[in-house]
């Protein structure tokens, strides 16, 4: 009796310049591709990606779809991540989540990969194309600690290099390779050969876990790493920081999770967005001055005028330090793309 043949999924992570970079590389599948396909490209959350699914549909002879929470996959379809959830896997369906942000995202590509990594351990393979900082390099390291194929986009092929020169610098790559060759590659692994599964490693049991909300507390971020002295910038709770080698990781125990390269331009957004509460706090409490300055003499304090000129000075400050941001910072130019 033939045994039924367990899928091989191919989970594929994108951001800056993936559109044109996904076109390409299902271009080359053909209309049987034997295995389910999921990718998460990174979006803003008020866009639909109905465009970019329109575009995979119309590049290939695979059908790419919407994914949906609890639906079965199917082999040779492509399952696109829906804007503003986190898309997740278990042995034979999808899991869609409002969980916490990961690396400013949401969907995110490390949740997608540590949740592969953990269902179907060696028989996964994980692509990461085009995009700038890092995310997709944690969940990487994920997968090829359980035995599965990493493969990043060659630099010089991607748009936008940082994603794929982060994963080869820090796990280390199986192949690669411009994507006008992933093609014929992934034809070639569906048909591999592989041995049984080995265990899974907890940590990555404990993300995967955190990334669905069935463990959001602190003695699970504490099994992952030390308690450090910095905050999250998008709850303002207490992180813990996570090493992977040289790689730096940081958790909140509500959820949110920043590579250290994520962190910083996170802190930077906040620390700009603070910036221009205290400009026009400060331009509100100079008109005010100003006001009751030209007022009646017989109401108005005697330093009012000379407060409104000070007010001047700090204004001048923080106009300063909002105009010297550094526009090559990680938090100037990350940004999602379709």
């Amino acid at each position: 009796m033939n045994q039924i043949r367990s899928p091989m999924p191919v989970v594929i992570g994108a951001s800056a310049g993936g559109m044109a970079a996904l076109k390409e590389l299902l271009a080359q599948l053909p209309g049987d591709f034997p295995d389910p396909i999921f990718i998460v490209n990174h979006m803003a959350a008020d866009t639909t990606g109905e465009a970019l699914v329109k575009v995979l549909n119309e590049c290939g002879p695979l059908t790419c779809i919407h994914a949906s929470d609890q639906q079965v996959f199917e082999s040779g379809t492509v399952y696109v991540a829906p804007s503003d959830q986190h898309m997740l896997i278990e042995e034979g369906r999808i899991l869609i989540t409002k969980g916490a942000r990961e690396n400013r995202s949401r969907p995110a590509i490390d949740p997608l990969f540590r949740s592969a990594a953990v269902a179907y351990g060696n028989r996964v393979v994980g692509i990461i194309l085009t995009g700038y900082l890092d995310d997709g390099t944690s969940g990487m390291m994920a997968i090829k600690r359980c035995g599965g194929v990493c493969i990043a986009q060659d630099p010089q092929d991607a748009s936008y290099p940082d994603m794929p020169q982060s994963v080869i610098a820090n796990v280390g790559v199986d192949y690669c390779l411009p994507v006008a060759r992933m093609g014929a590659l992934l034809s070639e692994l569906v048909r591999r050969e592989l041995p049984e599964r080995g265990p899974v490693p907890e940590d990555i049991v404990i993300e995967a876990k955190i990334a669905q909300r069935v463990l959001s507390d602190l003695p699970s971020v504490e099994a992952l790493g030390d308690q450090v002295p910095f905050n999250c910038p998008d709850c303002g709770g207490v992180l813990w920081q996570m090493e992977e080698g040289e790689f730096l990781r940081y958790r909140c125990h509500t959820g949110h999770a920043f590579t250290s390269s994520a962190l910083l331009a996170q802190q930077t957004v906040k620390i700009e967005e603070t910036l221009w509460v205290a400009l026009r706090m400060f331009e509100e409490r100079q008109n005010l001055l100003v006001t009751m300055s030209q007022g009646d003499s017989r109401r108005s304090l005697p330093s009012t005028s000379q407060r409104a000129k000070d007010s001047q000075v700090h204004i001048d400050r923080i106009r300063a330090m909002l105009k010297s941001t550094d526009k090559d910072s990680p938090g100037a130019r990350f940004g999602e793309s379709v």
